[in-house]
Order: C-alpha cells, then sequence, then structure tokens
C-alpha cells in the first residue's frame, strides 16, 4: 500500500455556566479567548498548522470567529462561534485520533475552569442568521469576495464541521484533482454516517442535517490543495486551492461531514476515505456537489433508498480496496450504521425526546463517546 498521512479539523460548540449556547450573541470572544490563551504552544507545529497572515491560528486550538475591520483594515474585535482543534500531520489514522482524543480532553480541562462544557452540533441551534452591527464595510466587503469560499464565509458562522484530511506522495496533481472528484460525487453516501444536526431555531428540524441541507451548493464537498496555479480548476465552489504552506501541497481534505462526538467515527470516515482513493472500480466524478442529493440525505439519511444504496455501494468498495490493508477495522462502526439504517442524528433526536432538553441533546453526545474513550484508555492502561 501507500504511505498515506491524514490530519483532523475539529470543531467544538460549548454551553456556558448558565446553559446558554456559546456564539456570537451570548458570549464576548474575549471570554473565548481566554481559554485559548491557558492552551499550550507546541514549538515546530507552524511547520504543519497555518499560521494565517493575522497570527490567530498559532496554537493547535484557535478561536473560530469573525474578525472585524475599520474601513482601513485595522481591527476592531471579533465574534466568537467556537473552538477549533487542530492536529498535525500522522502517518496513520490512529495517530491522528490519539492526538485529537489528547487536545480535546486537555481543550475541556481549561474550558471547565472558565464556565464552558462542550456540546456536540454542526449548526447553530437557535440563531438562523448572522445580523451584523454595525454592517460591512467596503473593507470587509473586499475581503469576502476574492473566492467562493471567501463569498459564502458568512454562511459557515453558523456551522460547526471538520476537515479530514489525506495525503499520499504518489499522487500526481492529475490523480490528486481526480480523487478530490471523486470524494465530491460520492459526498452525499459520505456525509449520514456524521450527521449531527437535527435542531433548528431551538427545536427539532424535519430533519437529521440542517448544516448538509443548507451548505450543500455554496461550499466544497472535498478540497484539493496544489502547487501548480497553472493546475486550478475555477469552479464554483471550488475542488482546487493553491496551497498556503509546503505542508499544504498534494492534501485532500474532504469537508462536507458534520462534527462527531465519537472520535472512532473519524477514524472510521478517514478509512473510508483512504478506501475510496485507492479503489478503482468506482466510476463517479463531479467538480461540484449535487446540491439535491445532499439535500435528500440531509432529511432522511439512510431511509432514503437513493441514499441507502449509495453508501452500501461506496463502502463495499473501500472495504475491497482496503482487504489487506491495516485500517480496514476501522470501518466496523459505518456497517453497524448502515445496517440499523441510523445516523448520530438519530440518538440526539431520541435523548431530547426523552428529556425534552435541547441542552441535553446538545451534552449527551460527547458525555457517553468521550466516557467511553476514557474507559478504554484506562483498560489499555491496565493491560499494559
Amino acid at each position: 500500500m501507500s504511505n498515506f498521512c491524514f490530519g483532523i479539523e475539529h470543531e467544538v460548540a460549548f454551553l456556558d455556566h448558565n446553559g446558554r449556547f456559546v456564539d456570537f450573541v451570548s458570549t464576548p470572544y474575549s471570554l473565548l479567548q481566554a481559554v485559548i490563551e491557558e492552551l499550550p504552544l507546541y514549538p515546530g507545529d507552524e511547520q504543519q498548522l497555518r499560521i494565517g497572515d493575522a497570527g490567530i491560528r498559532l496554537k493547535r486550538w484557535y478561536l473560530e470567529a469573525l474578525e472585524r475591520l475599520s474601513p482601513e483594515g485595522e481591527w476592531l474585535t471579533c465574534l466568537p462561534k467556537g473552538i477549533e482543534i487542530r492536529t498535525t500531520i500522522h502517518p496513520d489514522i490512529q495517530s491522528a485520533i490519539d492526538e485529537l482524543q489528547e487536545s480535546f480532553a486537555l481543550l475541556c480541562q481549561v474550558a471547565a475552569r472558565h464556565g464552558f462544557t462542550p456540546v456536540l452540533t454542526s449548526y447553530n441551534p437557535y440563531q438562523t442568521c448572522l445580523i451584523l452591527d454595525p454592517p460591512l464595510n467596503s473593507y470587509e466587503w473586499r475581503l469576502l469576495d476574492r473566492s467562493p469560499e471567501d463569498r459564502t464565509a458568512l454562511s459557515t458562522f453558523l456551522t460547526y464541521g471538520p476537515d479530514l484530511s489525506l495525503s499520499c506522495p504518489s499522487w500526481s496533481t492529475e490523480l490528486l484533482i481526480d480523487r478530490g472528484r471523486k470524494l465530491t460525487y460520492y459526498s452525499p453516501y459520505i456525509v449520514p454516517f456524521s450527521f449531527s444536526s437535527p435542531f433548528y431555531e431551538g427545536k427539532l428540524w424535519e430533519g437529521l442535517s440542517v448544516r448538509t441541507f443548507l451548505r450543500t451548493g455554496q461550499r466544497p464537498a472535498a478540497l484539493v490543495f496544489i502547487a501548480d496555479e497553472t493546475k486550478l480548476l475555477y469552479s464554483n465552489p471550488s475542488l482546487t486551492k493553491l496551497a498556503r504552506i509546503p505542508a499544504e501541497i498534494g492534501r485532500l481534505e474532504f469537508k462536507a461531514c458534520d462534527s462527531c462526538a465519537d472520535f472512532s467515527l473519524y477514524a472510521a470516515l478517514l478509512a473510508l476515505l483512504k478506501g475510496l482513493t485507492l479503489d478503482d472500480t468506482l466510476p463517479g466524478r463531479a467538480t461540484v456537489p449535487d446540491a439535491n442529493l445532499h439535500q435528500r440525505a440531509a432529511l432522511r439519511g439512510f431511509e432514503d433508498e437513493t441514499i441507502f444504496e449509495g453508501a452500501q455501494q461506496i463502502l463495499t468498495a473501500a472495504a475491497q480496496a482496503l482487504s489487506e490493508d491495516e485500517n480496514y477495522s476501522l470501518l466496523e462502526p459505518l456497517f453497524a450504521l448502515l445496517e440499523q439504517r441510523q445516523t448520530p442524528a438519530q440518538q440526539m433526536i431520541k435523548h431530547y425526546r426523552q428529556t425534552g432538553s435541547l441542552q441535553e441533546a446538545l451534552r449527551f453526545p460527547y458525555l457517553v463517546s468521550q466516557g467511553m474513550a476514557c474507559e478504554t484508555r484506562q483498560r489499555s492502561v491496565a493491560t499494559s
């Protein structure tokens, strides 16, 4: 098998000590920034993790926020969304998951001291739009008009989701782009395994993923980073992007999944993506995501026969491609979800109906999954 590398970006939402959902309406950015300031800085991470022009992304954790700038481009304030965790680049999936777990545990410890509790959602369960006061000025509008992704950046202010990245040194630029087009085509059948946004306007939504339903057509399903500007494809949303640091060259990011509280699902999804890039039987390719199929998936998940059959097809193909690979066993949670025709959102809905509390429905996925992860680590230590 070819040598792969993996990385994960995971966005975390919070409740404050009063049980309010933390967002740009309820919480000053300085309260979340205080959490970031307590977290450690690891020398050398800048070789793998992009800092950016504003210097906000100095650490493995950074505040997801909208910067407000003056007409002259001077920083004024930030409107907070949540905190993102980034892993460094790893040669195997489990190492990336282990680092994510460690970073999440440390984040939870520090956040708790500041009165914040992590909750799972992939779309703001209360706010339906971002109203800016004052409105964007001409300088800010120019920043939001540089690419299709910049032009839809404000829509991401209500969403929470991971970037699941993989790369392989043997991929040519042409093969990298082809694999990005492949994952874009099959995205509607991949994303239901992660669904976790069944709430909207403070109550149950009609489907399983508000995030998928609203973002499809606006944002990429997959994004590939290349070094050769002449090979960029111009599409809306983008499929290709010029790498900003050397570590990004050759990276394939899958961006369409909802957030997962159970990090073993991220491991399973990375294995699925790896299997799909190795598979040579599936013919589908697309430069932009199929909005209709994504919305069908968002509403009914695997109860939609077309989505169910497509998911069966891709999972079978990935499993065959990984049949002699160490990552084959990581696919097991996906087979279980598909057999039950379930997504994580159904468990959130069930808990909401049992408790009548939206806050409890948002909080319990982390309580369950991270409690199980802790028990697994303890058993591992006890038997080592």
